[in-house]
């Protein structure tokens, strides 16, 4: 997957900025192999239509860990990627994860804001974001630097979750309450947890043209066991129990009460439980 190809040029070189407060699951190691089980779990229903012919310059931004960015490489192994985050610990991460599961592969790395890529207009044929405007506290802003740097007739994708359609059998109010803590905080921090059912407004209003959305919604039940363990447990509710800290802090809860919903969630992957997810993936043009 070597290439010697040319990459998008660089211009206005900019230090890279400091974390912002909006990524409200932090930067743990539990966090970053969540993110990964996530990413493997979820990689047939989120990736299924993406792939970019060779030759053809992409810019992934907010790689994070390279969760996403393993799989972009095997759909699209011909493509010349640009991988860029704010946060050079998880850059490192993902350069780590691409070695070992696509030595070789040719990925041009990019620490700094998504809000001030250092690229010249008309960089990239194509855009890809997954899971980073629910973090962002203006993502508007976020899509037009992203609509800079892409060429005219470009594809800008975008896949994001929204916490309001995470729908569990047994029904729980406990269990309901530490899902809406996780949105609550998300929303503090000036992220957006429901940001998927807003991808279409968003892309229309930045001034994306053909704008299209689909649902991909992921079902576990006792009939996929694999996805009861890697997508219920170790991806949904993980991703719950890591903002126990920081619900009861701002007092949204008690621990006692905290720890009653998050048993209460768990019934969703035990025999008879069910659990449902939907997320939005929007694929727009750039006029």
């Amino acid at each position: 997957m070597t290439t010697s190809a040319p990459q998008p040029p660089a211009v206005r070189p900019e230090p890279a900025v400091g974390t912002g407060p909006g990524y409200v699951h932090g930067y743990s190691p539990a966090e970053a192999r969540r993110l990964g089980d996530q990413a493997d779990t979820l990689a047939g229903l989120l990736h299924s239509g993406t792939a970019y012919p060779p030759g053809s310059r992409v810019l992934e931004a907010g790689c994070g860990v390279g969760a996403q960015t393993v799989h972009l490489l095997d759909s699209s192994p011909g493509a010349l990627l640009t991988a860029a985050d704010i946060s050079a610990d998880s850059l490192a991460k993902a350069r780590a994860r691409v070695a070992a599961h696509a030595p070789g592969a040719n990925v041009r790395w990019h620490h700094g804001d998504l809000h001030r890529l250092p690229f010249a207009d008309d960089s990239f044929d194509h855009v890809f974001v997954c899971f980073v405007l629910e973090h962002l506290a203006d993502p508007a802003a976020a899509l037009a630097a992203l609509r800079r740097v892409l060429r005219p007739g470009g594809t800008l994708t975008v896949i994001e979750g929204d916490h309001g359609t995470a729908c569990f059998h047994p029904r729980g109010e406990a269990a309901q309450r530490v899902v809406d803590h996780l949105a609550r905080l998300q929303a503090d921090a000036g992220g957006d947890g429901l940001i998927g059912r807003r991808l279409h407004p968003l892309l229309a209003d930045a001034g994306f043209r053909d704008v299209a959305v689909s649902l991909r919604t992921m079902s576990a039940d006792s009939a996929r066991p694999a996805l009861v363990e890697n997508f219920t447990r170790r991806t949904f509710i993980a991703m719950v129990e890591a903002v126990r800290a920081d619900a009861v802090a701002a007092g949204l809860t008690t621990p006692e009460a905290f720890d009653r919903g998050v048993a209460e969630l768990r019934r969703a992957a035990e025999p008879g439980g069910t659990f449902h997810y939907t997320f939005s993936k929007a694929v727009a043009v750039n006029p």
